[in-house]
């Protein structure tokens, strides 16, 4: 179970002074060695916000010369509060405090002697004054740095896979309290939803797995005039790895900028469910996509990866 890993991270993020510099000193105390941890400060529109990325490297993963997959685990975000128009951590954060505490628990993990056998790197960022902005039906949190700097942060190369949590409750496609995770989004294409990672869902959360449903529009880039659920799948725009969402839903719409509303139920059942994924995916259990059925879907009707860019000019 992850319940004191979850607990932790909300009290360190639970505060106008949540930083990445706190957060790469939990991760060292659960165990993150030198070179393991980074943070960078990134200032955009409006403020500064901390990236932080954990590489907790596996026994068989590529930072040793071993030929398992390396998993990403990024906890997606706008900001952890809305300070000073809201008091509080507000709904936004989840994806944020899912990826602390993940982080946390592999550390202990390995630690303990329970190695994963492929590398992790887990990444979000740490902002506790983010911006709101409007969105329909409820409000967003906004972010001070633009997705294509988040990507460029948090999505490395070294992924095999990666697995984006992200709150995702101001909707009204998803009415389900819990998580539920996306189809598999890879160059463009919006693949079957992965059995394994089904598998794994159900037995973390103990009932049938829940899927998000994506439209086309949600894996384009941010930016291009169209309608978004969220940013869940703004990582597959910077990647041809596969990508699965992680979403935290609710049965009602609730804001982004909401204060009081993160259930830590969930959240411990999410740490649990992108820690069970780690462990299959670099034992080579789970599999995110069929390479096969992939390949011939761009055989027969080609690629998709333009999907990923930014929107072509109009014609004049």
């Amino acid at each position: 179970m992850s319940w004191s890993h979850v607990i932790s991270a909300f009290d360190l993020l639970d505060t106008p002074a949540a930083s990445g510099a706190a957060v790469a000193d939990h991760w060292r105390a659960h165990g993150a060695a030198d070179g393991e941890v980074v943070v960078e400060t990134v200032t955009g529109n409006g403020g500064a916000t901390d990236f932080v990325r954990l590489t907790v490297p596996g026994s068989n993963g590529a930072t040793r010369g071993g030929d398992a997959p390396t998993l990403g685990i990024l906890g997606r975000l706008g900001g952890l509060g809305a300070r000073p128009e809201q008091i509080g951590f507000v709904s936004d954060g989840d994806g944020a405090l899912t990826a602390v505490a993940a982080g946390a628990k592999i550390l202990d993990m390995r630690r303990r002697g329970d190695v994963l056998d492929g590398d992790v790197v887990v990444a979000t960022h740490i902002d506790p004054d983010a911006p709101t902005q409007p969105h329909d039906p409820v409000p967003f949190m906004g972010s001070v740095v633009d997705q294509d700097v988040s990507n460029a942060h948090e999505v490395l190369p070294a992924m095999d896979a990666i697995l984006s949590v992200d709150t995702t409750k101001g909707n009204r496609i998803c009415n389900h309290r819990g998580i539920a995770i996306t189809p598999a989004v890879a160059d463009g294409w919006i693949l079957r939803v992965p059995d394994a990672l089904l598998d794994i869902l159900a037995r973390t959360t103990g009932l049938p797995p829940v899927v998000m449903p994506l439209t086309m529009q949600d894996i384009t880039p941010y930016g291009n005039g169209v309608y978004h659920v969220n940013s869940i799948l703004q990582p597959s725009t910077a990647t041809a790895a596969p990508v699965v969402g992680v979403a935290i839903v609710t049965e009602a719409a609730v804001a982004g900028s909401a204060t009081g509303a993160t259930d830590l139920h969930t959240v411990e059942s999410a740490v649990r469910f992108v820690i069970e994924t780690a462990k299959d995916y670099g034992r080579g259990i789970a599999a995110f996509t069929d390479p096969a059925e992939a390949g011939r879907l761009k055989e027969l009707y080609g690629s998709m990866s333009r999907l990923r860019g930014a929107a072509a000019a109009p014609a004049s």
